[in-house]
C-alpha cells in the first residue's frame, strides 16, 4: 500500500506543478515584493515594521488561499470527470486514495511555504524566517486537511471554499474572541455566558492558527525555538483528526 500511497501522492504533486499555480505563486511572490516596496515608500514612521507586518499578513493569506483553492477545484473536477471511480476500481483502499492525495497536497504545501518563507529572508534574521516558514508549513498541512474533508462531504466549489473560509477566519481570530468575551457581562448575563461558553468550546476544539506564522517574530524578532512544540504538536493532532475524518468521510459515500 505504501507504493500506492506514494503514486498518489507523486501523480497529485506533478499535477500542482504542471498547473498553473506555479504561475500563481510567481505573481503573488512578485505582487508581494511590490506591495512590501510601496509601503515601505508609504509609512512615515516604522516603515520597514509595517512592511515587514503587511507583507508577511498578505504572504499567509495568499499560500492558503492558492493552496485550498487548487485542493477543492483539482479533486471536485477529478469528481466530475470520473477519476475517482477509475481510481477505485483497482485494486486500492479508499484509505489509500484518500491518504495518498493528503500527502500530495502535504508536499506541495511544504513548497509554497519555503518559496513564500524565502521572501522574509531579504528582511528578518534566517532564524526567525525559519520558524516563520516551519509554522506556516504546519498551518498550510491542516488547511490541507480540512480542504480535503471539505471536498469529500461537500462534492462542490463554492461550498468547500465557503467551509474552509470560515474555518480559517474562526481559528485566527477564536483569540480575540475569547478576550472580547471576558469584557464585563452585559444586561442579560445568562446570554453572556452562553455566549462565552460556545466561545470557549469552539477555542477548545478549534487549533490555535492565531499562534502560527505570527508577524512579530519577523518585526521583532522575538520568536523562541521553544514556541513551535506546542505548534507541532497542534499539527500533528488535527492531521491525524482530520486524516481520519476524511478517510472516514469517504467510505460513507456510494460510489
Amino acid at each position: 500500500m505504501f507504493h500506492q500511497l506514494k503514486t498518489i501522492a507523486t501523480y497529485t504533486l506533478i499535477e500542482a506543478l504542471r498547473n498553473r499555480l506555479m504561475w500563481m505563486i510567481g505573481l503573488v511572490l512578485l505582487i508581494g515584493l511590490g506591495l512590501s516596496g510601496f509601503l515601505n515608500q508609504l509609512a512615515i514612521t516604522e516603515s520597514r515594521q509595517i512592511q515587514i507586518a503587511l507583507l508577511a499578513a498578505f504572504l499567509r493569506f495568499a499560500a492558503v488561499f492558492l493552496l485550498a483553492t487548487f485542493i477543492v477545484t483539482s479533486l471536485v473536477r477529478e469528481f466530475n470527470d470520473k477519476g475517482l471511480e477509475l481510481v477505485l476500481a483497482m485494486p486500492l483502499p479508499r484509505a489509500g486514495y484518500a491518504l495518498g492525495k493528503l500527502f500530495g497536497f502535504a508536499a506541495l504545501a511544504a513548497i509554497i511555504a519555503v518559496l513564500f518563507g524565502g521572501m522574509t529572508l531579504f528582511f528578518s534574521p534566517w532564524q526567525q524566517s525559519l520558524m516563520w516558514t516551519l509554522c506556516l508549513m504546519g498551518e498550510l498541512w491542516i488547511i490541507a486537511a480540512f480542504s480535503l474533508l471539505c471536498v469529500f462531504s461537500f462534492n462542490q466549489i463554492m461550498a468547500a471554499l465557503a467551509a474552509i473560509l470560515a474555518f480559517y477566519t474562526l481559528t485566527r481570530s477564536i483569540a480575540a474572541l475569547q478576550l472580547i468575551s471576558t469584557g464585563p457581562l452585559s444586561e442579560v448575563e445568562s446570554s453572556q455566558k452562553v455566549i462565552n461558553f460556545v466561545i470557549n468550546l469552539l477555542a477548545a476544539v478549534l487549533p490555535d492558527l492565531d499562534q502560527f506564522t505570527r508577524s512579530d517574530w519577523l518585526v521583532y524578532h522575538s520568536g523562541q525555538w521553544a514556541m513551535l512544540l506546542p505548534l507541532l504538536l497542534q499539527t500533528v493532532i488535527y492531521l491525524l483528526l482530520l486524516g481520519a475524518a476524511s478517510v472516514f468521510d469517504l467510505y460513507r459515500k456510494n460510489i
